[in-house]
């Protein structure tokens, strides 16, 4: 089978399309891959930045979505069967192994593109809104990198959770894409941004803040916390290293940082899958459906994986075999 494989910790330059061996049936589910998602960590992994390093060679990609082709009668799933998965690594392949514990049946209703988005941007976001802020409805929740994955599924599940959403976008040529999918505001990431973000909550400021970027502006995101406020520490993407805070002015401002480590909950509780899953799937039966993702051929993963890199990708990005 095919595969897109990294051969050194190089970033996208040490990655090639090739052939490896085909997975050989087990205790694993094997899918045949129709789609797979992109996720920062796997350019992290790429870089050999990752909390995980990996000695190359290894198959990345996280998330697949497609069509079981085997499974041990004990699994729950057979051969034919829609499913999607987390997959950890391997899933940037024409076929998959993936413990029976990371499938979950794809919705009705939604094809393997879409499958593989709401994957774990969109389960990230729903276990960091719904558990790790307990979001409420009527609550405002700022997203910074509104048109990244993680912004684009913040935006989205905040909405359906009842809340009123202020996107900041650093990126000009994305207004126009964020204001698309539900935004109550949407802002500029300027100079001034932090007055605009008061300005837009009449002073009070916001209750929760999806924090995927980290950087300059993990300071002023603090400062427009409203009491009793909670910043989300979702990642880094801004490259700058990793911010920190003094902790007096969490206390005096009864505010709170909450870290968001959805792959390593998941790795110790791996029942939380199914319990947010779930919780999503209530959501997608509700409407909720991703914006139509960037695609590209498997073959040309790594040119997609740089476009990603370099920040040209609005919302999801998915590999098709």
């Amino acid at each position: 089978m095919k595969a897109l494989v990294a051969q050194a910790l190089t970033g996208t330059d040490g990655l090639a399309y090739t052939d490896v061996d085909d997975p050989v049936p087990g205790d694993a589910v094997i899918v045949d891959v129709g789609a797979a998602g992109v996720c920062f960590p796997d350019l992290l992994l790429l870089r050999g930045e990752y909390q995980l390093r990996l000695e190359p060679p290894f198959i990345p990609g996280m998330e697949v979505a497609g069509t079981v082709r085997s499974a041990p009668s004990s699994s729950g799933f057979v051969a034919g069967q829609r499913v999607s998965a987390f997959t950890m690594l391997g899933g940037y392949a024409e076929r998959v192994t993936v413990a029976p514990a990371g499938v979950v049946p794809t919705p009705d209703g939604v094809d393997d593109i879409s499958a593989a988005a709401l994957l774990g941007n969109y389960y990230t976001m729903y276990f960091a809104l719904q558990r790790r802020a307990a979001l409420r409805a009527g609550e405002t929740v700022l997203v910074l990198g509104s048109a990244g994955g993680i912004g684009v599924a913040g935006i989205q599940i905040a909405k359906a959770l009842g809340a009123r959403v202020v996107a900041l976008v650093h990126r000009p040529e994305a207004l126009d894409f964020v204001s698309g999918i539900g935004a109550d505001v949407v802002l500029p990431l300027t100079e001034g941004w932090k007055q605009a973000v008061l300005d837009a909550t009449e002073g009070r400021g916001v209750d929760v803040v999806v924090d995927p970027v980290g950087g300059d502006a993990f300071d002023d995101a603090i400062r427009v916390l409203a009491p009793e406020g909670r910043l989300l520490v979702i990642g880094f993407a801004a490259g700058q290293g990793i911010p920190t805070v003094k902790v007096n002015r969490l206390l005096l401002r009864n505010v709170s940082v909450v870290g968001v480590g959805w792959g390593e909950f998941l790795r110790r509780s791996p029942g939380a899958q199914a319990e947010v899953g779930a919780g999503l799937a209530e959501l997608v039966a509700a409407g909720l459906r991703p914006p139509a993702p960037v695609t590209y051929p498997l073959a040309d993963g790594a040119v997609a994986l740089q476009e990603l890199a370099d920040g040209k990708v609005k919302g999801k990005l998915v590999l098709v075999p």
